[in-house]
């Protein structure tokens, strides 16, 4: 595809769908009732969306947690997801994580590490809250690679989640199509970001989090892997670093099952029909159906 054509499809697929979020999530957030919110997650939604009385059925018992990615929130990334997840008997919680200050309702900033710890107390809340030993974790972006990848390597959440499924996640860190590599060699810029958006720097290829996290093996035992991307990536780039290698490991590229495909990296996360099915059938593996580019009629 020449590259004026790639650039319009990826420009036009993010406004659609940075226009569909910020509608839905305005939208989510007014009718969301006053009561039943708990600390660091959205108010409890009349679809079971971080309902916190929710228990498993015997289909669904591992609960759900959502995690959203850089620059996010929960509400503008889950709208389509997380009621539909619920709509199927899933018990579904997500929150917002790595907040700073002075960006609100940007989140997915600060530290990773810090935001890692974020998770794991969220995860310890939903266990004990469900009355479950494990739950399934569906993250985009950071939230579906460093970030969940770095609890269960270095703060025991291995023991605690099952499978982590990652839309378009920069596993081994990003380039934002180059401009992650120019801010390498320009210098003060690493150390700038450091200071004032250090949950970015922490994910661009070479940062210290990313050279820690990737000293290991991608994947530990006894956790269940799917990766969902898109050739068309342009953040967590180059796409192809998305994926991970070990047992336990899909890694799907939505042109593969649907060639007319041409979402990007925000519009895989959020509106992406097909990237969904991918997620629900990796959550119930034993009636996974075909994804065709059907699936994105529903």
């Amino acid at each position: 595809m020449p590259p004026r054509k790639r650039t319009l499809r990826v420009l036009a697929g993010a406004a659609s769908a940075l226009a569909l979020a910020v509608t839905a999530g305005a939208t989510s957030a007014s009718a969301a009732p006053a009561d039943a919110k708990a600390p660091g997650t959205a108010k409890s939604v009349t679809s079971g969306w971080n309902n916190w009385s929710c228990k498993p059925s015997k289909a669904h018992p591992n609960p759900v947690v959502l995690l959203h990615g850089t620059w996010a929130n929960q509400l503008d990334t889950w709208f389509l997801t997380a009621p539909s997840l619920a709509g199927k008997g899933y018990c579904v919680f997500s929150l917002d994580y790595g907040k700073l200050p002075y960006m609100p309702g940007l989140n997915g900033q600060g530290p990773l590490v810090k935001s890692a710890g974020e998770v794991s107390a969220f995860v310890d809340k939903v266990l004990k809250s469900t009355g479950t030993k494990k739950v399934d974790i569906v993250g985009h972006s950071q939230g579906g690679g460093p970030l969940p990848r770095y609890y269960l390597e270095f703060m025991g959440g291995a023991s605690k989640v099952d499978k982590l499924i990652g839309i378009a996640p920069d596993n081994h860190g990003a380039t934002a199509s180059g401009l992650g590599t120019l801010a390498r060699k320009v210098p003060g810029v690493s150390k700038a970001l450091s200071l004032t958006l250090p949950g970015l720097e922490d994910q661009i290829v070479g940062s210290a989090f990313m050279n820690k996290l990737n000293s290991r093996p991608d994947t530990v035992p006894g956790v269940k892997y799917t990766v969902i991307s898109t050739k068309y990536d342009e953040i967590a780039t180059p796409w192809k670093s998305q994926q991970l290698k070990g047992p336990n490991v899909r890694n799907v590229v939505v042109q593969d099952l649907c060639k007319w495909d041409v979402s990007e990296h925000i519009a895989l996360g959020l509106v992406d029909r097909i990237a969904f099915h991918e997620v629900a059938n990796a959550l119930d593996p034993a009636h996974a159906t075909p994804t065709t580019c059907a699936s994105a009629l529903g």
